[in-house]
């Protein structure tokens, strides 16, 4: 029967597809390493004491990519989309075919890497400026982020700005909250303030008394989550003349017609820019959006684009004020966020740009029109309203007799409203809603009362009503003047405004990406294709289960998959992003301590060498952060370990830990490690970004980890968007189950869940589907098979690299330039150490990333952990031919700072410190450099076959900070500025 099943399964299996390297390049590289097989390098790189005595078991997995698509099919419809007139933050919405197949659904988009390095990164980092440019000019305030996570952690990080910048003033350990925000925006802003103390107040905002009870800071939604706009000046004012901060929770299509809350005081905006062509897929991903005053641009969380120039003058846009962000300022950050939502920002931003200020405001009035035609209709129903002024949202008067029928009239008819304590209902339209939607809801409400609503058509009513925003609340204001909102109204100009952005971007679609740390690997289309299923697109997430079956049996089998890869007992899917993950962990274990009285345990160890997130999400998690060593080898001290361990021993909270650790190998004693911290009465998280070198090898959760974050961007194939979305779930051992993270509208988590920690229940489950079937298809040995290349690649490249890039002729007698290998094996990543020429002939790590360019690299991780250093990671997906390319790339570079070396070359003009050279730069009329164009343009003879231009030549970060501009004036503006300032630069001969 086996042999049967066997004969008649196709041969085209996915995981050949997404592990690069063939049969023959894999016997070449372990002949290269004086390895014999897989399993023997896999024996020399991970140490025999962790290694999993089970293999994986993964039933339902090794799928075809036919077969995953079915399935995924299957249980998309399993879903019910109905008509949802939920609201609450979330709207269906209408995405523009042209954005959705040049944006989100094409892989020139959505490969890309966070536009770190700013030269191959220029179209998105307009894109990005637009989506800036739109929301200051929307909320009425001076400087917005190039997007946050999810509309209630954005509110979040706006209660810990406040904090920050009025605590001191105002003298007020507590944070007042509208309870007309939503329910959910409210639980996440109180599971934030729990750790750090915070008071939050939730109350009506008109009837407390700022005077007698100051607060520091006060969220308002504008409109409500009921509908209602309410006149809030006098609110801002008594919280201003008490000493706080006002953060205005928004609706950008709404503010369309509404006056900003910018110009009416507010110092913090904040909001969901998904109905903005974002579809609703289950509650994400989205891009949430922060604005606030130019006061407070270094407190601002998140990244911010910024306009610079490059080293010919010309404008380039780079990533401004990264000093403040929590990699530089660690446990003395405000916020630990690492990803964004750049691709969703991109499709908001392309929005706006398809349908102008003149077309927003259309379907903001249109969608206010429908909503006033539908309340004149419910009010010759009898109903009343409880509210006279609104935008798209009807709270209407219901007594809890009449539920069980309107209930049934909706059950009928397929819709979905919402439902509030005291009986009331609400409808919250959108751009989707048509002539027969109005009729529609006026018959459920009709039969609700035994009536029917004959002579009540949504016509004639809509002609009854006015157009446009009629209360005293109307903007009067210009929003979206700048020429790129009106410039590409035809579906030809725009189609080619999006790919002349994309052209000016590298990502995976040009060249492999070797960020360490960050496992740029395959996205195979097989994987995306499901996002855009209806069935999962279009599901609003706060729905009854039984209309979310489809998502339920996807989410709960892949929770059971990466549990069995783990080796956890459960895990929640809500956390939205790495750093997210890192949070929720931490407020697991902290509730752990709670529960058995142990709250005073608030020390988390944490190695020296961690990601910038780790001790900014201890601190956000209310712990006092304590640095543990790190040995000359890259090792964690363990004695320094036990220690610590033993000082802290009555407040010991946690121990974060990387593994394999952040310099690339498998440390023999983490099984010690773990010991020593559960000895001492505290809990380990392990940090799972390097999950890609476990995957069958071996299980955190065997090894002594407690809890785990995985990055479904990494590991797990979801792309990085260029710059986000991800996901970062947490998987936790079974003591620690009870706590995992609810929600307020919707069933999850532990028996004593934290509260949430992202707007949505599952984070971001759209795009779950992706590392549904990476694991479905790929099945147990696929995963194995890939953990073995990612190792294989890594340690092939590092051999390549390593004696090369030894200095010539220096003081270090090492054999090879990559630090921390173990019995000459590194794990799926290593570092290479270019220190030594930063000292010798003063090429930098910066030098090197910017050349590599000219070759058509993306850079690796730069000068982490180590500074000076790259961090390389080939993963599993490269072919022996591009790990090749690539390391004769690199290779060449090295015989460019030889030529340095020996005086073969200028120390200051090189082809090193004037990368990367763009074409502009190479068509110049005079060429100023010592050494040639070509050398210039084509260092090596695969480059003339397909040559990838930077945009602009090295940008300028110090002008773009000094001159901090995050909008978008008008073109000649800038080009005018910067010619101005490129002429002063000159000499006087020159001039």
């Amino acid at each position: 029967m086996t042999q049967n099943n066997a004969m008649l399964r196709h041969p085209d299996t996915f995981h050949t597809r997404h592990n690069g390297p063939s049969e023959n390049e894999i016997a070449e590289m372990l002949t290269a390493l004086g390895e014999s097989s897989l399993e023997s390098l896999i024996d020399a790189t991970v140490p025999s004491q962790i290694k999993s005595e089970r293999p994986l078991k993964l039933p339902g997995t090794g799928l075809s990519e036919r077969e995953c698509l079915a399935e995924l099919t299957r249980m998309a419809q399993k879903n019910e989309v109905r008509r949802s007139y939920l609201g609450l933050g979330y709207h269906d919405t209408l995405t523009p075919p042209v954005i959705l197949r040049n944006i989100l659904e094409n892989p020139g988009w959505y490969t890309q890497y966070t536009p770190y390095q700013a030269e191959i990164a220029q179209g998105r980092l307009e894109l990005l400026l637009n989506f800036q440019t739109m929301v200051m000019d929307l909320t009425g305030l001076e400087i917005a982020n190039a997007s946050l996570l999810d509309e209630a952690t954005a509110a979040a990080e706006a209660m810990a700005l406040s904090y920050d910048a009025a605590h001191k003033k105002s003298k007020s350990e507590t944070f007042f909250v509208a309870e007309d925000c939503h329910p959910q925006t409210i639980a996440v802003v109180q599971s934030r303030a729990k750790p750090l103390h915070i008071e939050v107040l939730v109350g009506d905002p008109f009837a407390h008394d700022f005077a007698a009870k100051p607060v520091f800071g006060a969220l308002l939604q504008y409109p409500a989550t009921d509908g209602h706009v309410a006149d809030c000046r006098n609110v801002v004012e008594a919280v201003h003349q008490a000493g706080g901060l006002v953060t205005v929770a928004c609706d950008l299509l709404a503010l369309t017609l509404l006056t900003p809350p910018g110009e009416w005081g507010a110092d913090i905006a904040v909001g969901n820019s998904q109905r903005f062509g974002v579809p609703l897929g289950y509650g994400g991903p989205h891009a949430a959006f922060f604005a606030t005053r130019e006061a407070h641009k270094r407190r601002i969380p998140g990244r911010i684009i910024g306009v610079s120039k490059d080293s010919t003058g010309k404008p380039a846009l780079r990533m401004a004020l990264q000093t403040r962000e929590q990699h530089i300022r660690r446990e003395k950050a405000t916020s630990n966020i690492c990803t964004a939502q750049v691709l969703l920002a991109n499709v908001a931003a392309a929005y706006a740009i398809y349908h102008g200020p003149e077309g927003l405001r259309g379907i903001a009035e249109y969608v206010q029109r429908a909503t006033r035609t539908l309340a004149a209709g419910l009010q010759q129903l009898g109903y009343t309203l409880r509210h006279e002024r609104f935008f798209d949202t009807l709270r209407v008067g219901a007594d809890a007799e009449l539920w069980p029928a309107l209930k049934q009239a909706c059950d009928e008819h397929g819709i979905n409203l919402r439902r509030y304590e005291n009986g009331d209902v609400g409808v919250a339209l959108d751009e989707t809603v048509r002539t027969g939607d109005l009729a529609e809801l006026l018959q459920v409400f009709a039969k609700a009362k035994g009536s029917k609503a004959d002579g009540l058509e949504p016509a004639a009513l809509a002609r009854s009503v006015s157009p446009g925003f009629d209360g005293p609340f109307a903007r009067t204001s210009e929003y979206l003047t700048h020429p790129v909102f009106h410039r590409y109204r035809s579906e030809t100009e725009l189609l080619r405004y999006l790919h002349k952005l994309e052209a000016k971007d590298l990502s995976l679609t040009h060249s492999m990406i070797p960020l360490g740390s960050c496992t740029m690997k395959l996205n195979a289309t097989a994987e995306m294709m499901p996002i855009s299923f209806g069935g999962f697109s279009r599901l609003h997430p706060f729905v009854p289960a039984e209309q979310a079956k489809g998502y339920a049996e996807m989410l709960g089998r892949l929770g059971d998959w990466l549990a069995e890869i783990t080796g956890f007992a459960q895990v929640s899917m809500q956390p939205n992003s790495g750093a997210q993950g890192e949070y929720a962990g931490l407020l697991v274990i902290r509730a752990y301590h709670e529960h058995r009285g142990e709250s005073h345990r608030n020390v988390c160890l944490i190695p020296a060498s961690a990601h910038g997130t780790n001790p900014a999400s201890a601190v956000m998690a209310g712990m006092k952060v304590v640095v543990v060593k790190c040995k000359e080898n890259g090792d964690i001290d363990v004695e320094d370990l036990e220690a610590k361990a033993q000082q802290h021993a009555e407040k010991l909270a946690a121990l974060m830990v990387t593994y394999p650790s952040t310099h690339g190998v498998f440390e023999d004693r983490i099984k010690d490690v773990c010991e020593i911290v559960h000895r001492h009465g505290g809990q380990v998280y392990l940090d799972g970004a390097n999950m890609n070198a476990q995957l069958g090898v071996c299980r955190p959760a065997e090894y002594g980890a407690d809890v785990c974050h995985l990055n479904l961007h990494k590991t797990f194939c979801i792309p990085h968007g260029g710059g986000g979305p991800g996901m970062g779930p947490i998987g936790v051992a079974e003591h620690l189950v009870p706590f995992l993270p609810g929600h307020p509208l919707v069933e999850c988590g532990g028996e004593q869940a934290i509260g949430p920690i992202s707007a949505a229940p599952f984070g971001s489950p759209s795009i779950c589907t992706i590392s549904y079937a990476y694991i479905a298809m790929m099945g147990e040995q696929g995963l194995l098979r890939a953990t073995q290349l990612a190792v294989l690649n890594a340690n092939y490249c590092a051999a390549r690299l390593g004696e090369a890039y030894v200095a010539a002729g220096g003081k270090d007698a090492r054999s090879t330039a990559v630090l921390y290998m173990r019995e000459n094996r590194c794990a799926h990543e290593f570092i290479l150490d270019l220190r030594q020429f930063e000292q010798s002939v003063k090429i930098t790590a910066e030098d090197v990333a910017k050349r590599l360019m000219d070759y058509g690299y993306h850079a690796p991780t730069m000068s982490f952990p180590v500074g000076g250093t790259m961090m390389i990671e080939p993963t599993e997906s490269e072919s022996k031919e591009e790990l090749d390319r690539f390391c004769d790339a690199m290779l060449s570079i090295r015989e460019e700072i030889r030529a340095v070396e020996q005086d073969e070359a200028d120390a200051q003009d090189n082809p090193l410190k004037h990368a990367p050279h763009s074409a502009e730069k190479l068509l110049a009329e005079t060429w100023p450099h010592r050494y040639s164009r070509e050398q210039a343009a084509f260092p090596l003879p695969y480059v003339r076959d397909h040559k990838f231009w930077p945009a602009v030549a090295r940008v300028d970060n110090v002008h773009g900070d000094r001159q901090l501009i995050c909008a978008c004036p008008p073109l000649e503006d800038y080009e005018a500025a910067a010619a101005a300032q490129h002429e002063q630069e000159q000499p006087a001969a020159a001039r």
